[in-house]
């Protein structure tokens, strides 16, 4: 697991430095007219939340999925796919901000709630320029694989992982606010909206990335990559949605509870309801959607899923399913590197644990 730590460090403070560069490149190759007071403000909002935090995971399993089918280091695109996957990432964020009317991102304003403090009486203004500033960090992300020195073939076969899979986010995004309006989801519900809306682009579409940058035709090995990325998406969403009731506030930066005051569906808020009756189950359906909800029910809650085998179920969940993925990714074995594929069979077992 150590090792699987240090290479995480080691990607992510690479490209930190490259992200920060091209953000101090962006505001010459941007075009705006020199006039125009809100165009650097806006890319100054996006290199802070861009930079501001973040593990990197997409970043190395992009390097990784590389690593599988070469030990070449600093393959052509390579930067250029790293900085596409953060991008579209950024975008993402952006977005889920404004739809979650969220004041915080990572330790400090979201791009949203930063322009309402500057434009305050104008929501219609700090709305649109939000909107604005993850549009613009989607296309962006398009941006950077067109000017990519590589050949012509491989550059649209990066275009088009990265469009497939912002398109792939959209839809997983509007599903997951239709799961909202579910009572009770089902668990096959929960994991489309997990598919669609985390899995294929922060994770499949990494591995294949990596694979292109690395000469593999990543089409050969699709359903193996699907059923990774899947298994990897499930767990941590499970264990987003489990820290969001049980996690420290001190080290995750939020307030607990918040999924269940927004009165989104997640895996902790089914197994809350399939595993609560009567006048237990009214206390928890009171507490959904309901903002002003105390601190004190939230702590309630979280005793009674202690009380009930919940807090247990949903831990044993989430360790099911890292296994299953490691388990997925030591079947590679007969077609990839060792080195590499221990990495991917290793890295959901280190990251299951992690407490943010």
């Amino acid at each position: 697991m150590a090792r699987t730590q240090e290479r995480l460090a080691g990607y992510r403070q690479r490209f930190d430095a490259r992200f920060a560069a091209y953000f101090d490149e962006l505001g010459e190759r941007i075009g705006a007219p020199a006039l125009s007071r809100f165009t650097p403000r806006c890319l100054e909002l996006l290199r802070d939340q861009s930079l501001r935090g973040g593990k990197r995971l997409r970043v190395a399993l992009l390097h990784e999925a590389a690593r599988l089918a070469t030990d070449e280091e600093d393959l052509p695109g390579l930067d250029a796919a790293a900085l596409s996957i953060e991008l579209l990432q950024t975008h993402g964020l952006v977005h889920d901000d404004i739809i979650d009317d969220a004041p915080v991102r990572r330790g400090g304003p979201s791009i949203y709630y930063a322009y309402r403090e500057e434009f305050p009486g104008r929501e219609r203004t700090a709305l649109g320029l939000a909107v604005l500033a993850g549009d613009l960090a989607a296309f962006l992300s398009l941006q950077v694989l067109l000017d990519a020195e590589v050949p012509a073939e491989l550059r649209q076969a990066m275009i088009g992982v990265q469009l497939g899979a912002a398109s792939d986010a959209v839809v997983g995004q509007v599903i997951d606010l239709e799961r909202d309006f579910c009572p009770l989801p089902d668990e096959e519900l929960l994991h489309t909206v997990t598919e669609y809306k985390s899995a294929r682009y922060s994770i499949l579409a990494p591995l294949r990335l990596g694979l292109l940058a690395a000469g593999e035709d990543p089409a050969p090995y699709d359903e193996r990559l699907r059923r990774y990325a899947l298994l990897v998406g499930i767990y941590e969403q499970m264990r987003d949605d489990y820290l969001d009731l049980f996690g420290d506030e001190s080290v995750t930066g939020k307030s607990a509870g918040t999924d269940i005051r927004e009165g989104r569906r997640t895996y902790t808020v089914r197994a809350l309801l399939t595993g609560t009756s009567g006048r237990e189950r009214a206390m928890v359906e009171s507490a959904l959607g309901d903002r002003g909800c105390t601190g004190e029910t939230i702590g309630r809650i979280r005793e009674l899923a202690g009380e009930r085998g919940i807090e247990r179920s949903l831990r044993s969940d989430m360790r099911r399913y890292a296994e299953a993925a490691s388990a997925e990714a030591a079947g590679w074995r007969p077609w990839w590197r060792a080195e590499p594929v221990a990495f991917f069979e290793a890295l959901p077992l280190w990251s299951v644990d992690r407490t943010h």
